[in-house]
């Protein structure tokens, strides 16, 4: 079965193609583009180009998959209503994956998994052996390094990068989310036929864009 997987909660804009069957999840093509500020200018084309290079048409994809965040506004509901889009174009099933676990997954042992959420925050979550056993939480990276019985290995993501001198770990050389792991984490939805899921971002906290308030009058 073949998968159409997108993902924009960092600045990694990525699209796979992905063929999904009982013994594995292989990733027949993909696009990943570090830029956080074109998610959705990047992501359409990548579509379109990954389609190709597996020589496969709109109309062979069985699902999509879409990792559902944490991450900023813009760029998480990017790629959100993109992959919405599709499947909704198509007619296929949509599944979301928390895209931190699309880092963590992969990962032996226990780990934190940290990525940038602007404002001098991260976005986290700790696994063990590819299991989120905590989170996903957004704070400032000295009060996660401070937290009793965070007990791991190493960290792995954008955030992990960016403060690593703050948090004191090793960090791992995975930076951004796997299609891979996100279509492993959705495949026996895939195989199952489950029915279609409404996608719910985790923003975690509120965008810095809001409504204007009341206007106030210029006269006493």
């Amino acid at each position: 079965m073949l998968v159409m997987v997108v993902d924009s909660s960092t600045p990694a804009v990525t699209a796979a193609l992905v063929r999904v069957d009982e013994l594995a999840v292989a990733v027949v093509a993909e696009r990943v583009t570090v830029d956080g500020k074109a998610h959705g200018e990047l992501l359409a084309p990548q579509i379109q180009a990954v389609l190709a290079e597996g020589h496969a048409a709109p109309g062979d994809l069985a699902a999509v998959v879409a990792g559902t965040g944490p991450g900023p506004f813009t760029g998480l509901r990017a790629g959100m209503v993109t992959a919405a889009a599709l499947a909704h174009a198509l007619d296929v099933p949509v599944y979301g994956v928390c895209s931190l676990d699309g880092i963590g997954h992969p990962l032996p042992g226990r780990v934190l998994v940290a990525t940038d959420a602007r404002r001098k925050e991260i976005y986290w979550s700790v696994y063990h052996d590819g299991t989120r056993v905590t989170g996903p939480a957004v704070d400032k990276p000295a009060a996660v390094a401070a937290r009793e019985g965070l007990a791991v290995d190493g960290a792995a993501g954008d955030g992990a990068e960016k403060y690593a001198d703050v948090l004191g770990l090793p960090v791992l050389p995975l930076l951004h989310p796997s299609a891979r792991a996100l279509a492993e984490l959705a495949a026996d939805r895939v195989l199952s036929k489950a029915p279609s899921e409404t996608l719910v971002p985790l923003y975690l906290r509120r965008p810095d864009a809001v409504a204007p308030g009341e206007r106030k009058p210029a006269l006493p």
